[in-house]
């Protein structure tokens, strides 16, 4: 059975630094694309960052970029999101996804594997 599992999520100041990790187990997500998602109170979820198979090629919500890292170890089976700079609307469930695709999409649809999600707090 496929699982990802977040962590790293908390309460933080305006200005502060989280790193979300996302561990994978089940089956192994080297060849694959995954992302990060994020759901605020009363909104639909939004992508946040995606990264390819290897690591060649990022992608950023543009609310984000310049202030959201995504990375991946394919040997840990973890991808991780390094947020720096956190502002009070970056408040919001963060999720990871995982597709069976190595192409990276901005698109919910493009994943096929989520994590039940971890609750990023920004204070003001």
């Amino acid at each position: 059975q496929v699982q990802l599992v977040e962590s790293g999520g908390g309460l933080v100041q305006t200005g502060g630094s989280l790193r979300l990790s996302c561990a994978a187990s089940g089956r192994t997500f080297s060849s694959n694309a995954m992302a990060w998602f994020r759901q605020a109170p009363g909104k639909g979820r939004e992508f946040v960052a995606g990264i390819s198979w290897s690591g060649g090629r990022s992608l950023y919500a543009d609310s984000v970029k310049g202030r959201f890292t995504i990375s991946r170890d394919n040997a840990k089976n973890t991808v991780y999101l390094q947020m720096n700079s956190l502002k009070p609307e970056d408040t919001a469930v963060y999720y990871c996804a995982a597709s069976r695709s190595r192409i990276v999409t901005m698109s919910s649809r493009g994943y096929d594997y989520w994590g039940q999600g971890t609750q990023v707090t920004v204070s003001s």
